[in-house]
């Protein structure tokens, strides 16, 4: 089975940027993405909010009615 992992390479070597694979020996495949800018470090949320989050609303219909809104008041 194949598995990805992310990993930045650099001067000849290669960073993982989560867990590296836990293999001594490996064929691989390496394919590069175009050099994009990357932050200071890589951030991920944490394991213990994971599913929590809940959407109220987006840009096409707000959460509340239009009368509720004190700004237009």
């Amino acid at each position: 089975m194949l598995k990805s992992y992310e990993a930045i390479y650099e001067n000849g070597q290669v960073k993982w940027l989560s867990d590296a694979p836990s293999v001594t020996s490996a064929r691989v495949i390496v394919t590069v993405l175009e050099e994009t800018v990357q932050s200071a470090k890589h951030r991920t949320p944490a394991a213990a909010i994971a599913g929590k989050a809940r959407i109220l609303g987006d840009l096409v219909s707000p959460v509340v009615d239009e009368q509720d809104w004190e700004c237009l008041t």
